[in-house]
């Protein structure tokens, strides 16, 4: 049986996630005043659409209602999708960031900026964007090199780039911003 609120929590809600063809990232409770916050993060390859997370929550909240597994105390529920700045804890993380920019902070010291391109279980093939006009060179970063990791925000990316289109058209709504 588990010890900690949290892993109850999680034992309780997994099956509920999981049903959703999701996977339950993280569980935290925190003091809010009077009350308690719970934070359920949940993402999933595809993604996580709001319609989703308010389903997913309805689901959780009866069941929480059904338990004590929350106490006496009033809480706020809260399902969401992990932050563009969530970093990589599970090589889930790194999967599904292939095509991304991504930040390293190196084992051994240092920082890199790169584009995962693929991952296996040892590690990741990157591309490290050329500057000054040079060429992009690709480098392999083994995971026991990688002390720190998350995306990398890109405001400007091309759309010829690999996987660029995601449904928002970024270039396209800069370049009537600067003309206004």
């Amino acid at each position: 049986m588990s010890t900690t609120p949290s892993e109850r929590l999680r034992e309780l809600l997994e099956p509920l996630v999981t049903a959703q063809e999701l996977d339950l990232e993280e569980i935290t409770v925190t003091p809010a005043g009077k009350r308690r916050v719970l934070r359920i993060v949940v993402d999933s390859d595809e993604g996580v659409q709001l319609d989703t997370c308010a389903e997913l929550s309805r689901a959780i909240s009866d069941k929480l209602d059904a338990t004590d597994a929350m106490g006496a105390g009033e809480y706020v529920l809260e399902v969401t999708s992990p932050g563009a700045d969530r970093p990589f804890t599970e090589h889930r993380h790194y999967v599904r960031a292939v095509g991304r920019l991504a930040r390293f902070q190196l084992t051994e010291g240092g920082e890199l900026t790169a584009r995962i391109i693929t991952v296996d279980d040892d590690g990741l093939d990157l591309e490290i964007p050329g500057v000054k006009g040079r060429k992009p060179t690709a480098r392999r970063l083994a995971f026991d090199e990688i002390a720190k990791a998350r995306v990398e925000i890109e405001f400007n990316r091309k759309q010829h780039d690999k996987d660029s289109n995601d449904g928002n058209d970024s270039d396209s709504s800069m370049t009537e911003a600067e003309e206004a």
